[in-house]
């Protein structure tokens, strides 16, 4: 069954904003003007670059929204670079496997990630005296 826009831009909404670092204490939106979020200022064209990649490489979906959304989002120079995602401050590019994951599993796709991002080994070595 396809989504609608807006029943995926809710689907999106509630996976991300939980988690969303610009998210205020009473988990409304925390930006000065949340229309600036590039994730759902420009989400027709997000929903469209993910659902028309079909790849279990993360790298092919990032490259399918630098040429089909950041290539139109007015944070982007001509000549490619944006500051805001450099800054770390773009929520479509610091949430990207969040999205990718919920809009492909509502398609009823499961996004496959090698075993080290599934079973990452402890930063700490464990030792047992």
């Amino acid at each position: 069954m396809e989504r609608s826009l807006e029943e995926l831009e809710t689907i999106i909404r509630a996976t991300v904003c939980r988690v969303c670092t610009d998210q205020d204490s009473d988990g409304s939106c925390g930006l000065e003007d949340p229309g600036s979020c590039a994730l759902f200022r420009l989400f027709p064209q997000v929903a469209r670059a993910i659902q028309t990649t079909h790849s279990d490489d993360i790298r092919d979906y990032v490259r399918a929204i630098r040429e089909q959304v950041c290539s139109v989002c007015r944070m982007q120079d001509a000549e490619g670079h944006c500051e805001t995602r450099e800054e770390v401050e773009c929520a479509l590019d610091a949430y990207l496997l969040l999205v990718v994951d919920a809009i492909e599993e509502v398609a009823g796709r499961k996004f496959q990630r090698p075993i080290a991002f599934i079973k990452a080994p402890p930063i700490i070595p464990l030792t047992i005296n």
